[in-house]
């Protein structure tokens, strides 16, 4: 099977050549490319994470007057989704504290987007440690 012609088939197909050490049938360097996808599509999702949980605690610093259920729910429904992840891929968490600054940027807009508040309102740089964005206690004034 091709990879291009039928995608499903062709990774059941790799997985039982490799289950049969079947190596030389194997199409190494398209195997290598999905391989790395899979792990960019781990870190894509990171940031996501972590931009809608960014822009929820902006919202719930910035907005206090109208914080809500919702918010506090997608709050602790994205630490716990980040914290599965992590233990699914735990090297990721080397790389978290350098993916909140682009998690951030993207946050500011999310935030700025669903309050009509100016993207300037939000500090220029994220001011919750990570320990404060993954902890389910916190919440910021």
């Amino acid at each position: 099977m091709h990879y291009e012609q039928d995608f499903y088939a062709w990774l059941l197909e790799s997985a039982q050549l490799l289950r049969e050490k079947n190596f030389s049938q194997l199409d190494i360097v398209n195997i290598a490319e999905e391989l790395e996808g899979m792990a960019r599509s781990d870190k894509r999702q990171l940031i996501n994470r972590l931009a809608v949980l960014l822009a929820h605690l902006l919202k719930w610093q910035f907005q206090s007057y109208i914080r809500s259920k919702s918010w506090q729910r997608t709050i602790k429904e994205q630490r716990k989704r980040i914290k599965l992840l992590l233990q699914d891929s735990p090297s990721l968490k080397y790389e978290i504290e350098q993916k909140i600054a682009t998690a951030y940027e993207i946050a500011i807009l999310s935030a700025a987007n669903e309050t009509s508040l100016d993207e300037d309102t939000f500090p220029e740089s994220c001011e919750y440690s990570l320990d404060e964005i993954l902890n389910q206690e916190f919440y910021p004034d």
